[in-house]
């Protein structure tokens, strides 16, 4: 698909009325996302083994491959210095890798892969500041919140900040491009952005963190690789994505687990 048709001006008008209120980019009731949601006492067990990924004791019993669905047993992996924790699905693998030239010392890289070796998330923390995106207005291009949950994590707020959400958001381009991750970044106040960061901003001194599929999504050109991202052709796409499979119920879940030590 190499242009928006009118049904598809016409689809994303009509989710930008129904998310007019989601002016920061995201919302605090998670409207749009998958039933789940986060249970008293299912954060990621502190005694979980250092570098690597223990059974959760908040694992799923009797979850099903339906919609929706996550996975029925969960594990928990911690870093060597015990500075993240976070649960995902047994069979799924999270591995330590070299941190990003740039960041602050102590800084944690963590890629997540499920199965099949298919890469889905990279947890970084450490990062430095960033400035805001900037573009030629003309070049800004509209965005919809499909899903928003709040979450508590430390953070820094000020100027154009929120409290942090898990989101998975779409931008228009030749095609509607999304990504899910954490953030606590005003996307656009009129509902238009040149890039959408799925960074928070972290507490004075300790550097910025992301986990999501990738730190920043744009409306990509013909010509440019659009993976890990994800690309579909309306926003009923998007929407079905987030709604009825079963990966992002997954990945939500392993996101709002996340456990950064302040």
């Amino acid at each position: 698909m190499t242009g928006i048709t009118a049904s598809g001006r016409t689809g994303i008008a009509a989710v930008v009325l129904l998310t007019a209120g989601l002016m920061a980019g995201c919302s605090s009731d998670g409207k749009g996302g998958p039933a789940w949601t986060a249970e008293p006492g299912t954060s990621p067990a502190s005694g979980a083994a250092s570098g690597s990924a223990s059974p959760s004791a908040a694992a799923s019993e009797g979850s099903s491959a339906s919609p929706g669905a996550t996975a029925a047993a969960w594990k928990v992996f911690t870093d060597p210095a015990k500075t993240v924790s976070f649960e995902l699905p047994q069979d799924w693998i999270a591995q330590s890798v070299d941190p990003d030239k740039g960041t602050l010392p102590g800084a944690v890289k963590i890629e997540v892969k499920d199965k099949e070796g298919t890469y889905l998330a990279t947890l970084q923390t450490g990062l430095p500041n960033i400035t805001a995106a900037s573009c030629a207005a003309s070049a800004r291009k509209p965005y919809v919140v499909v899903s928003s949950v709040p979450m508590e994590l430390p953070h820094s707020g000020g100027q154009g900040t929120i409290d942090p959400h898990v989101v998975f958001r779409v931008i228009q381009g030749y095609r509607y491009f999304g990504s899910y991750g954490i953030t606590n970044l005003v996307g656009g106040a009129d509902s238009k952005a040149c890039q959408l960061q799925n960074v928070v901003q972290g507490l004075a001194g300790r550097g910025n963190y992301s986990f999501s599929d990738v730190r920043s999504l744009k409306p990509f050109a013909p010509d440019e690789k659009v993976a890990p991202a994800k690309a579909f052709d309306t926003l009923d796409q998007a929407a079905g994505y987030v709604n009825k499979g079963s990966e992002f119920a997954n990945v939500q879940r392993m996101l709002m687990s996340l456990e950064i030590k302040s």
